[in-house]
């Protein structure tokens, strides 16, 4: 079995925001010479997230809405997590609704999708650099 790795990292000026990072996930299987496996797509921060869902901008604007009807970033002094001088209480809750990783099977060296699903990086506190693991194992 090969194992291959990779990094993607991000930087949004927004709080908020949705990136569809499928072409960088695909560059990597296909980087990785894996023609059968799992590709895991994994947030390495705690107010980020990883997810799959349809590439569509009514939905990305659902979602931020649904999220902060959810948790609502403001008042910053509802949550006790923004006691330690954060003011991100909300970003947390909003990664554990939305995921931390998703894993695709890959057959024949591509991602083995359904209809419509694509991969997403979702930031909740962002402004500051933070990452995303790439991990494909296979033959």
């Amino acid at each position: 079995m090969k194992s291959y790795r990779k990094e993607l990292w991000f930087n949004t000026p927004e709080r908020v925001a949705f990136i569809n990072i499928t072409p960088e996930v695909e560059k990597a299987v296909k980087e990785s010479g894996i023609r059968e496996g799992l590709c895991l797509v994994n947030a390495m921060h705690i107010t980020a997230s990883v997810f799959i869902n349809d590439d569509e901008p009514g939905l990305h604007e659902d979602y931020k809405r649904w999220l902060e009807s959810l948790a609502p970033h403001a008042p910053i002094s509802q949550y006790l997590h923004n006691r330690t001088g954060e003011d991100n209480g909300d970003a947390h809750l909003k990664r554990q609704v939305m995921g931390r990783e998703v894993v695709v099977a890959i057959t024949d060296g591509r991602l083995d999708f359904g209809p419509w699903e694509q991969i997403f990086y979702g930031e909740f506190d962002g402004r500051r650099r933070k990452r995303v693991l790439i991990k494909i194992i296979g033959e």
